[in-house]
């Protein structure tokens, strides 16, 4: 198995272990979303997902010819990832002043042109695009759908 295979069974097990704990949280009569709502729909997507991601490497495997390496293995990128933390850092810092949906629309831009670069002007309108329908599309979910109160910017009120 390798290493995807492996790391997806370790956050299968773990998304398991703590949805089991989740079973274990007694809601209020006064609300009907209980404590464990929300963890159990992302433990639940995640353990989908890392189900996936076995079923996936399994798959792999059973191909004729998986064993062998016919392709040059690709450089590993580490200037990318660092960068890729480093907006995600930036991100964290402006969300305060920015508030959500300002920060969330500048850091999916910035993201998407940092791991695709856009090379024309219809490319940097797809980049828009997708910030702008991030960005409302989690707030509509979280604000308007769940109720849940995303951060206002100090320096926007937005």
């Amino acid at each position: 198995m390798s290493r995807d295979g492996i790391a997806g069974l370790a956050v299968l097990a773990a998304s398991l272990v703590l949805f089991a704990l989740t079973l274990d949280l007694k809601g209020s009569p006064m609300v009907p979303v209980g404590p464990g709502f929300y963890p159990r729909i992302v433990l639940g997507l995640t353990g989908l997902l890392s189900l996936g991601l076995v079923i996936a490497d399994v798959n792999a495997r059973r191909k004729p010819g998986a064993g062998t390496a016919t392709t040059k293995p690709e450089k590993l990128n580490y200037r990318l990832v660092a960068l890729s933390f480093g907006a995600f850092a930036l991100y964290c810092i402006a969300l305060p002043g920015l508030g959500f949906r300002i920060a969330t629309f500048a850091y999916v831009v910035a993201a998407n042109a940092l791991l695709a670069p856009p090379r024309s002007m219809r490319g940097w309108a797809g980049a828009v695009i997708l910030g702008l329908a991030t960005a409302f599309a989690t707030w509509l979910i979280f604000e308007r759908t769940l109720s849940v109160l995303l951060p206002r910017g100090r320096w926007t009120g937005f």
